[in-house]
């Protein structure tokens, strides 16, 4: 018999902990953004609508309206034409995901109302759509 002490173990495998390259790359995106284009920076804004999460927490924010497919960003300038900008935001590939049916859904619905709704792959990418969107005549509105 073997004393516990000298007894082997098997190690568990160590797992790599899982980066989140769309958020590093949309908080760059972001970091930009304020450094830039400052007016910009202050009408843009994350809808917080993904991330793992309790249950209940889950529950009581689809009790406030949160609302699955919603795209990441919100660029509130009317321009050409439109109310805004809603940005999808995806990593760059090869670790962009797929765009949902409810992303697509949501898109296709913003576009729809007079908002101009685009998926973006990566912070360049983004950035690109930002700027050729902000080159547009800024929409007048009729009073």
């Amino acid at each position: 018999m073997i004393p516990a002490e000298m007894k082997l173990f098997k190690a568990k495998p160590v797992r790599a902990k899982r980066v989140d390259r769309e958020g590093l790359e949309q908080a760059a995106l972001i970091t930009e953004i304020r450094i830039r284009l400052p007016e910009v920076a202050e009408l843009i804004y994350h809808v917080p609508n993904g991330g793992h999460r309790l249950k209940k927490v889950a529950a009581e924010l689809k009790g406030q309206g949160v609302s699955a497919g919603v795209p990441d960003l919100v660029l509130a300038m009317a321009r050409g034409g439109y109310f805004g900008l809603y940005i999808e935001f995806k990593a760059t590939p090869p670790n962009a995901a797929a765009v949902s049916d409810s992303q697509q859904k949501w898109m296709r619905k913003l576009n729809e109302q007079g908002y101009l709704a685009v998926v973006c792959r990566g912070h360049f990418d983004a950035m690109e759509q930002i700027r050729a969107y902000l080159r547009l005549k800024p929409t007048l509105v009729a009073v």
